[in-house]
């Protein structure tokens, strides 16, 4: 590869990029592609590296591989078998198969990345990818910590680039319709939001013992930031989000769907509760550590209570009426609030009909999208809230503006961790 000139004129190889990363030296000034739009690809589609490609992030990589907008170009994940599968679904050769990350966002004919990984690289791979001119489009829940991902949202702003966070739901009608009718006032004053969040959803060993390391899978780049703890099936892959060194379990998994929602219907993007109060049971034994059950009481500076619980989707109850929103549902009482049409001169909130699409439309607007870091950093913290209250067992103050508890030290040391030498940015 090519040297990239800084704005200084001091040259940065290669080499020099990899060595600085590992570092934790990640501020690299900002190189934007060629092209937003892809200029050296074929049909000169908009060029995507997928960094993560198990579950989800196979999904991902395929919607996007199959837009005719958009064309994978690169795959990297820290297991063998994920790559050469992910390869294989895409067309792609051993030369665009990457292990690390680093070598991926190397690459300056990729134009945008999407990133897949277990919830404790989100952040450090996307600042990464910004900071290298990358558009981003990172899965739900957006970040580990509270102050990671204001770290986030600020290096997006700062970078100029288009950030669209996971949360599909913002694209789908019939939440867009339950908000808009919400916002619109069709169920008069809103005071109650009900949110439904599944508990654990894997059973846990409530002993253990560490395991050799499979072949091809490089467990200490999976740890990455996260303290170093011995291998064990049970902590990687999908069930990492049962253990909060990686993430947050159901609160940050479905509540960063089911929340975000609530956030939207109360017209809260930009802000959160100011009041909290949690209760949640907790493994005694096993590798997991994320709560069993959830119980989260969340108070908005206008009134508005939000309850948090065992369940599934959102409702909204206000004076006249209530709407019930989840995948594929939607319900209200009275029903004839659903034929309610949205005046020109009412709140018309931002519509999106596919998530994927959206993203690819703002890379060439350079608009954000429906969801972008900013939003996805206050419904992840939203779901970091009721986590932390869950662990104090105890009603704290929330200050949504300086994104800090107010008079709670111990709360505030929880709004952030430290990242594991090399991974600090």
């Amino acid at each position: 590869m090519s040297s990239k000139n800084d704005r200084t004129g001091r040259s940065f190889s290669r080499r020099e990029f990899l060595a600085g990363a590992a570092g934790g030296a990640l501020a690299l000034p900002v190189i934007v592609p060629s092209s937003v739009f892809g200029a050296g690809a074929p049909s000169n589609r908009i060029t995507v590296g997928c960094i993560g490609v198990g579950g989800q992030g196979s999904g991902n990589m395929r919607n996007f591989n199959g837009n005719r907008e958009s064309q994978v170009v690169a795959v990297c994940d820290v297991d063998a078998a994920h790559r050469e599968k992910a390869c294989k679904s895409v067309g792609l050769g051993a030369k665009s198969s990457y292990n690390d990350f680093r070598d991926l966002l190397a690459r300056d004919d990729i134009d945008a990345v999407s990133i897949a990984t277990p919830d404790h690289w989100h952040v450090p791979t996307s600042i990464a990818a910004v900071r290298l001119g990358k558009d981003v489009y990172c899965e739900k829940p957006l970040t580990l910590t509270i102050a990671e991902g204001r770290e986030l949202a600020d290096e997006v702003k700062r970078y100029g680039r288009v950030f669209q966070t996971g949360s599909q739901q913002r694209s789908g009608s019939e939440f867009h319709k339950a908000c808009e009718l919400v916002v619109n006032g069709r169920i008069g004053k809103l005071h109650t939001m009900r949110v439904g969040i599944s508990g654990n959803n894997r059973k846990c060993e409530p002993t253990w013992t560490p395991e050799p390391v499979p072949e091809g899978f490089d467990y200490d780049l999976w740890l990455g930031p996260a303290p170093w703890e011995p291998y064990h099936t049970q902590r990687c892959h999908y069930q990492f989000r049962f253990i909060l060194e990686y993430s947050g379990g159901q609160m940050t998994n479905w509540g960063a769907h089911h929340l975000d929602i609530a956030q939207w219907g109360n017209q809260a993007d930009d802000t959160g509760p100011v009041e909290i109060r949690g209760k949640g049971e907790f493994p005694k034994t096993g590798l997991f550590t994320t709560a069993l059950s959830a119980e989260v009481e969340y108070t908005y500076a206008n009134g508005v209570k939000m309850y948090l619980s065992r369940g599934g989707g959102t409702r909204f109850e206000g004076t006249e009426g209530w709407i019930y929103v989840n995948r594929g549902k939607l319900q209200a009482e009275p029903e004839s609030i659903l034929d309610s049409t949205i005046g020109p001169d009412e709140v018309h909130l931002y519509e999106s009909r596919s998530h994927t699409q959206n993203f690819l439309d703002c890379i060439k607007s350079r608009k954000d999208p429906i969801c972008n870091a900013g939003v996805g950093h206050r419904s992840s913290t939203v779901c970091h809230l009721g986590n932390i209250a869950m662990k104090l067992d105890r009603p704290l103050k929330w200050d949504p503006d300086a994104e800090q508890f107010i008079g709670d030290a111990e709360a505030n040391r929880m709004t952030w961790r430290p990242r594991r030498a090399p991974w600090r940015l």
